[in-house]
């Protein structure tokens, strides 16, 4: 991410906060689904990521493209991504869809929307029929929203489903495991925490899990919320990754640096 964009994400998000007492998931659902209308159209794109035009030109074509199908809160913060310098096209696209997912955060605050998007991106991960539905890039996008649709209805938040019914239809070369991870990750980051997935060689007792809690919380110095995976294949042990940050202490990957050594 370019210091442009980092920059121009920054503002946008105070823009989001700045309306919060207005944001709801109608709201979420129009930021995400504005993303896909100016992801789908270059010259749209192009014209408002373009540093070289002047806010007045960008905002009259937001103006044009979307006329009263959305409300003034998704107008204001519309306008105000564009007029931000982002460092491409396709980061101006990613920052809108950030805006609809923290959108969704505020909108359903006690939901539990990160364990519901990493469940799901569990099951299609394992579901090798359902990932290539999903994911493939011959599928209709709205076809593939029915099918999530239908998938979590009853099981999953309004939230959530928003979400995911709307970012399926706009991967932008994602995986689908790899999209909810990132929506995950921008939703506890909108509530102040940090996600991190544990996987262990069975399952953790809750004193583990406490004591865990509490020396990540101490390392990034906010609230810790867990995605728990079991693979017996670790043998014994934890892998542990936040972000883009990992810790292997499983005793698989300690075998496996042992054979490399042995094998040097």
């Amino acid at each position: 991410m370019g210091s442009a964009t980092r920059e121009a994400l920054a503002q946008a998000v105070d823009a989001l906060g700045a309306v919060s007492g207005s944001v709801d998931l109608a709201t979420a659902a129009s930021l995400l689904d504005a993303g896909r209308v100016i992801d789908g159209s270059a010259q749209l794109r192009t014209l408002i990521a373009d540093p070289a035009e002047s806010a007045d030109t960008k905002t009259k074509a937001l103006a044009r493209v979307f006329g009263d199908q959305v409300n003034e809160t998704v107008s204001s913060l519309l306008e105000t991504t564009a007029r931000a310098r982002w460092s491409s096209a396709d980061d101006l696209v990613a920052g809108i869809e950030e805006l609809g997912v923290r959108a969704a955060a505020l909108g359903s605050s006690d939901a539990p929307i990160e364990s519901e998007l990493f469940q799901f991106g569990e099951v299609v991960t394992n579901n090798a029929e359902l990932e290539l539905a999903l994911s493939s890039k011959l599928g209709d996008p709205e076809r593939k929203a029915d099918v999530v649709t239908r998938l979590l209805s009853g099981k999953a938040s309004e939230a959530t489903v928003i979400i995911v019914s709307r970012l399926i239809q706009q991967p932008r070369g994602r995986r689908i495991g790899k999209l909810l991870r990132d929506a995950a990750s921008v939703v506890a980051d909108q509530r102040g925490r940090t996600v991190a997935t544990v996987t262990s060689a069975s399952p953790l007792s809750d004193a583990q899990l406490d004591r865990l809690r509490e020396r990540l919380s101490a390392s990034y110095g906010r609230d810790i919320t867990f995605n728990l995976v079991v693979d017996p294949a670790l043998i014994g042990g934890m892998r542990i990754q936040a972000g883009d940050d990992v810790i292997d202490a499983s005793i698989s990957s300690r075998l496996g640096d042992l054979k490399l050594k042995l094998a040097g």
